[in-house]
C-alpha cells in the first residue's frame, strides 16, 4: 500500500502518455477520430496538481509513447497497434516531434521517459532515474487506465516502488473500462483522488 507520508521531495507525479498526438485537437488521434471526453478533461484536471507538486518540491515525470522510424523513415508499429489504429502514419509520435511532446499546460517535465510499449519500465531508463533522484513514491495520472497505466503500476509494485493511482486523474476509452481497471489496481496500489493528493501536499 502507498504511504502518503513519503515527502514531496521523494515523490514524482507521473504524467502518463499525456501527449499532443494522443489528446490535442490537432494530434494524430483526433485526426483518426479517436477521442473520449474523460481523456480530453485530464489536462485541466491534472494541471493544478502538477503545479502543487512543483511548489512542494516534488518531481514531475512524464512518459512519451514513441514510434521510432525504421527503414525509409516509416514508423515501427506493433501489429496489434496497427490493427487498432490504422490511421497512424509517418511522423506520428516521432522522437522529438510536437506530437510526441507532453501537452503544454502540464509541462515542463523533470524526467521525460520515451517508451515503446505499455510499461514505462520496459527498455527505458525510468527505474534508473527514479533511484538516482531519490524518488520513492509515484503518483500516477494519465492514459490509458486499462493499458499503459495499469501495466506500469503493476511493474512498479514488483519493484517495491510505492504507487498512488489517481482515480479521477486517469482515463480510458469508456467509463466502465476505467472503473474496472481502477478496481483491479487496488491490491497493488493506493487509489486516491486529485483533491486528496493535493491536500497531502498542503495545496
Amino acid at each position: 500500500m502507498s504511504h502518503p507520508s513519503i515527502p514531496a521531495a521523494n515523490t514524482a507525479l507521473l504524467l502518463f502518455d499525456l501527449q499532443n498526438d494522443f489528446i490535442h485537437p490537432e494530434g494524430a488521434y483526433a485526426r483518426g477520430g479517436q477521442g473520449d471526453p474523460d481523456i480530453a478533461a485530464l489536462s485541466a484536471r491534472l494541471a493544478p496538481l502538477a503545479n502543487a507538486m512543483r511548489r512542494a518540491g516534488g518531481w514531475i515525470a512524464s512518459t512519451h509513447f514513441t514510434l521510432w522510424p525504421g527503414r525509409g523513415g516509416e514508423p515501427i508499429i506493433a501489429p496489434h497497434l496497427k490493427t487498432l489504429r490504422p490511421f497512424l502514419r509517418r511522423g506520428d509520435f516521432a522522437p522529438g516531434s510536437w506530437g510526441q511532446q507532453l501537452v503544454e499546460e502540464l509541462g515542463p517535465s523533470d524526467i521525460p521517459i520515451e517508451k515503446v510499449a505499455y510499461s514505462a519500465f520496459y527498455m527505458t531508463r525510468l527505474e534508473w532515474m527514479l533511484r538516482k533522484c531519490g524518488i520513492e513514491r509515484l503518483v500516477v495520472g494519465g492514459i490509458t487506465t486499462n493499458g499503459g497505466v495499469s501495466t506500469t503500476v503493476r511493474d512498479a509494485h514488483v519493484r517495491d516502488i510505492d504507487v498512488t493511482v489517481l482515480s479521477d486523474g486517469c482515463a480510458t476509452f469508456g467509463r466502465a473500462a476505467h472503473e474496472t481497471a481502477i478496481a483491479a489496481l487496488r491490491p497493488v496500489a493506493r487509489v486516491a483522488t486529485v483533491a486528496e493528493v493535493m491536500a497531502e501536499l498542503g495545496a
